[in-house]
């Protein structure tokens, strides 16, 4: 009998990538599914799967009562939430605990904590980690109105509960702040439930690194360096490479050493990712992502470390089997988002059924999918296909290998965003050094 039985309580690429991390351990794994995802690659590929309700996510997988029930009933001791859906509700987290299981993650407090925006700037603050000038929460409109004049502008106004770009508006004067703390609110009220708010300085022509912290339950903590996420639409991220282009190295250190201080601070265990905008001078603290995140293969892929593995031994009561500041970054690896939207059609989603999905191989290629040809884009969640991570000896030859997989990667049946990364790369801007957030909005413009 395996040692550990894990829940994987989410779907697509996530979903087969946690299973082969158990698979790996020699653990088992079983699979939540959805009517929509009945026939999917993850579920077969389970050692078994439960079925937890009608397509809409809302009525099974962000069902936190059924997820807990189906870990119980399939005699799980543990429960991976992956990213999305309930991985940041400490909610869930704790009911999984309340259960006698194993959250794969940080504890219920941890969450709650960190993932409130203007309550995770108060405890990065408190740990000596720099931020952005900004406020606490809104009161009211008159009170954004005296705040944004203290902070200056051009300022941002944010979702408290925030999270994937949702819940933010620029404002660059005054007549502006009303109507987009109206917006802010309503929109964080339908995202998440909650609709405080807060003010931000915007830190205009920076950089989105982000760090990966590792954390067990022994108080060891360290780190898997850094990625910047920079290239990004609507705040929502298409390519991230690791580790970051050309940052000065002691920017890299002070950003390492202040990630690992605050998740010591706050106790934390698992795998977290601290956000910071980076600019010629400072580094600033944006948030923290209390799971894994998307982009985690191209820190594996640089550093050797397999993350989700990491998550469930760290889960299961075991030691960190890694050290951050001994294992240095080895070549340069880039992930690309392919999701199914139509580039041409500002990036509207393209459900529909895959005729086809050819994926690259060779040295230095990697494709995390939870689809196959033949399966269906089901129209009722998150876009991505697949990823796309390449790794190379350095920047050049890895930039090399990536037009070569996108160039064999084929996938018809859905609209999909391959032919943009192809663009991209055919770009001076990004191959030949770092570009900042507000470069792919013009670029796209521009093409």
């Amino acid at each position: 009998m395996a040692d550990h039985r894990v829940l994987v309580a989410n779907r697509g690429e996530i979903a087969v990538r946690i299973i082969r991390a158990a698979h790996t351990l020699g653990w088992e794994a079983v699979a939540v599914y959805s009517d929509a995802d009945a026939d999917a690659l993850w579920v077969r590929l389970a050692d078994e799967a439960v079925h937890v309700g009608p397509s809409p996510a809302s009525k099974s997988y962000l069902v936190a009562d059924r997820v807990v029930e189906a870990a119980v009933s399939s005699k799980c001791d543990l429960v991976h939430p992956g990213y999305g859906f309930l991985s940041e509700r400490a909610g869930f987290a704790a009911a999984v605990e309340e259960a006698g299981l194993a959250f794969v993650g940080p504890s219920a407090d941890v969450i709650s904590r960190m993932g409130d925006k203007a309550s995770a700037r108060r405890t990065a603050k408190a740990a000596d980690v720099p931020v952005i000038p900004g406020s606490d929460e809104i009161v009211d409109v008159p009170d954004a109105q005296r705040l944004a004049e203290e902070i200056g502008y051009p300022v941002l106004v944010k979702a408290s509960a925030g999270g994937g770009g949702r819940g933010i508006r620029m404002v660059d004067g005054p007549g502006e702040l009303a109507v987009a703390v109206t917006e802010s609110k309503n929109e964080a009220r339908s995202s998440f439930g909650d609709d405080a708010v807060y003010l931000e300085k915007a830190v205009l022509d920076a950089r989105h690194i982000e760090v990966q912290v590792m954390a067990d339950s022994r108080g060891h903590v360290t780190h898997a360096g850094e990625r910047d996420c920079s290239v990004q639409r609507r705040r929502q991220k298409l390519l991230e490479e690791a580790p970051a282009a050309d940052l000065d190295p002691d920017t890299r250190h002070a950003m390492v050493e202040a990630s690992v201080r605050l998740a010591r601070e706050i106790g934390y265990v698992g795998a977290g990712t601290i956000e910071y905008l980076v600019t010629a001078d400072h580094f600033y603290f944006m948030e923290m992502n209390t799971r894994i995140q998307v982009e985690h293969p191209i820190s594996e892929q640089v550093t050797g470390v397999d993350l989700v593995a990491e998550q469930l031994r760290v889960a299961a009561g075991e030691e960190l089997s890694f050290d951050g500041d001994a294992q240095a970054a080895e070549g340069v690896a880039f992930e690309f988002r392919i999701n199914a939207e139509d580039p041409d059609n500002a990036f509207f989603p393209s459900p529909g059924t895959l005729t086809r999905l050819d994926v690259p191989g060779g040295p230095g290629i990697r494709v995390e999918t939870g689809f196959v040809a033949g399966g269906a884009v089901a129209p009722y969640y998150d876009s991505l296909l697949a990823k796309l991570v390449v790794h190379g000896r350095d920047r050049q030859e890895a930039v090399a290998r990536s037009v070569q997989a996108l160039g064999e990667l084929c996938v018809e049946g859905v609209s999909t965003t391959r032919d943009v990364h192809l663009r991209l790369l055919e770009d001076s801007s990004l191959k030949d050094g770092p570009v900042t957030t507000s470069w792919l909005e013009g670029f796209l413009a521009s093409s």
